[in-house]
């Protein structure tokens, strides 16, 4: 079989490495493969994570956006994956031939080629073609440009005023180094409200303010009578990777799966979280520009670069003592050091409606404080940044990401055209996601009799709720479609599949791992048809590190066990009511079979074309 991988960014190269390895794993025939790029390099990734297999040693949680680039230099290196790329390499268009197989046609050092072949991994990721909404009187903005052209600060000027268009993890980077540069005033835009979420574990303690840094940390309340405690040299814990996973995807009934009571729970658990380190239910430090009705997690996706920026966007809305009793004792008891901005602030403003002929921003009406604190202000902005993401373009296909209907893959009618890479995670990152689509892309393509029946009815549970016109309508929950792709494959551990292979050698940490660290992507490879032997010393080393470095109290007893308490019982009563109800129906359908066949054969005899299609009883009557 021939396979043909469009782009060589993390997704690629994971398909890429699935595809070579299919031989060893699956017993499958020999594969020819080919990536294409078209790029003269490989591409780096801003969603900074790492394979299953294969690990940064003696890395910070996070790396940066050059030494992921070389992870992934390594990655290509470690699984001798470059003789299988061909770079500068632009694919133009992708058809189909008479015989049913795939025509890709591309273009390298000015020549145009064909290739023929079965199946085709397009990889190309969500960030193509900048997305650049209408802005009527744009053209007097001196200087415009995306986010995707922004490379340094320099390109803000000196004393100038910079008009940021979006609310995003983007928009938070670029505020942040407008706002720390030589600007004169920095105003952020938004349409319906934002959520700032914190990068690391919020409720951290910390014995002295000296140790918060700007980056990678954020500052933590501390308890007025809470016992000192020695400073610690272990990092906080990055957020994306606190919840525990038993009976938060794993041994959850369907029932309570498709429900929003988890998402309840933790919506809940992280507004008191927000309350109690800043007085706040809206977010990070966050004052202003809140969702209208509020947020769920299971329809935003959280802005985990918010905590560079927070304190310049509360700096002119932060009370400067708390308004209720509650929020006072509150203040009294907990103490949160709020980062000093010298003076500096981001402006928060609704989305604008129209730039005059002067050159100055009028907003739209949205009946919030922002509207009343800008309307009458003169914004001229010197530079305009549109920090609002990229459109899912694929001028090579007819068809698009949004046609895959089976776990946002493939198409159920034509499963060798696969897209790896094309969902966003509210929390977490893609490329860990792309690995294991590219693993059940792949198994299905290779071995499909390996594979899950794959049902539609398991998809709405992990799937992130979207409005009619949002531009992003392909998110998911991480850690429910994770278990979902895993189950998928049959590499969803059991808990005594874990004890057992506890027992056999790696000892308590790896059953503890399992059950309460979160569904990384490392987990789903103790078994199934991607079972790989290193899984053991990942889970007990690195993976643990980061389960025992979680406060007791805020990390381990709110984000574990007290789920554990309330929805480990409540799926266990579920599952029990589910097993009677089915038992029950059985017992109903049994009688209503007899009978059905009894009359069928007493009809055949008085009429052999009568069909009975249902049974109904009437006390002893049919």
């Amino acid at each position: 079989m021939r396979v043909a991988v469009i782009g060589a960014g993390p997704s690629g190269l994971a398909t890429l490495k699935y595809l070579l390895h299919s031989q060893d794993s699956l017993g499958a025939e020999n594969i020819q493969v080919r990536l294409f790029e078209s790029e003269a390099g490989l591409v780096s990734s801003k969603q900074l994570t790492s394979f299953s297999d294969f690990r940064p040693e003696d890395e910070a949680d996070f790396l940066t956006a050059k030494r992921y680039a070389q992870y992934l230099d390594d990655y290509c290196t470690h699984f001798k994956l470059r003789p299988y790329i061909k770079f500068s390499c632009l694919v133009e268009n992708l058809t189909r031939s008479e015989g049913g197989t795939h025509v890709l046609s591309y273009v390298t050092d000015g020549r145009k080629h064909l290739w023929e072949c079965d199946a085709v991994a397009v990889c190309s990721g969500l960030h193509v073609e900048p997305s650049i909404p209408r802005l009527e009187g744009i053209e007097r903005v001196p200087v415009t440009l995306h986010s995707s052209e922004f490379k340094s600060r320099e390109q803000f000027g000196t004393d100038n005023t910079v008009l940021i268009l979006g609310s995003g993890e983007t928009s938070s980077d670029v505020s942040f180094l407008a706002v720390t540069s030589r600007t004169n005033r920095v105003v952020v835009c938004h349409r319906d409200g934002f959520h700032l979420a914190p990068k690391v574990d919020p409720m951290k303690h910390h014995t002295s303010r000296l140790e918060l840094t700007m980056s990678q940390t954020n500052p933590s309340p501390k308890l007025i009578f809470s016992r000192p405690r020695k400073p610690s040299a272990r990092p906080q814990v990055p957020i994306d990777v606190s919840r525990a996973s038993l009976f938060d995807t794993a041994y959850v009934h369907p029932w309570l799966r498709n429900s929003n009571i988890l998402w309840n729970y933790y919506d809940l658990y992280v507004r008191c979280i927000s309350w109690l380190s800043w007085g706040t239910t809206r977010g990070h430090d966050q004052w202003i520009g809140g969702k209208l009705n509020g947020w769920s997690g299971s329809e935003i996706f959280f802005n985990k670069a918010g905590h560079k920026v927070s304190h310049y966007m509360s700096a002119q809305w932060r009370p400067k003592a708390p308004r209720t009793l509650l929020g006072r004792l509150r203040s009294f008891l907990i103490d949160t050091p709020v980062r000093d901005t010298d003076g500096r602030h981001i402006d928060v403003a609704p989305w604008p409606d129209y730039i005059d002929e002067d050159g100055i921003v009028h907003f739209r009406n949205n009946g919030r404080p922002e509207y009343l604190s800008m309307k009458d202000q003169r914004i001229k902005p010197d530079v305009l940044i549109f920090c609002t993401g990229y459109k899912q373009t694929l001028p090579f296909l007819d068809g698009s990401p949004s046609d895959a209907d089976v776990r946002g893959i493939w198409r159920r009618d034509d499963p060798t055209i696969g897209f790896i890479g094309f969902v966003r995670p509210n929390l977490g990152a893609i490329p860990p996601l792309a690995e294991m689509q590219a693993q059940l892309w792949v198994l299905h393509l290779l071995a499909p009799e390996r594979a899950g029946p794959l049902l539609p009815e398991e998809e709405p549970h992990y799937r992130l709720a979207s409005k009619k016109n949002a531009r992003i309508r392909y998110g998911v929950d991480h850690e429910s479609y994770a278990y979902q792709l895993a189950l998928d494959m049959d590499a969803a551990p059991s808990f005594w599949d874990v004890v057992r292979m506890g027992l056999e050698g790696p000892g308590w940490k790896l059953p503890l791992t399992w059950a309460l660290g979160a569904n990384f992507t490392t987990k789903f490879r103790l078994r199934g048809p991607w079972k790989w032997d290193g899984v053991a010393d990942v889970m007990t080393g690195e993976l643990w590190d980061t389960v025992a470095r979680r406060e007791l109290f805020f990390g381990h007893f709110t984000l574990s066990i007290l789920p554990m308490l309330i929805f480990g019982p409540l799926s266990l009563a579920v599952f029990l009511i589910a097993s009677l109800s089915d038992m029950f129906n059985r017992l109903l359908r049994k009688p209503a079979a007899a009978g059905k066949a009894r009359w069928q054969k007493h009809a055949e005899t008085e009429d052999p074309g009568v069909q009975f299609d249902e049974v109904y009883f009437d006390r002893d009557h049919v």
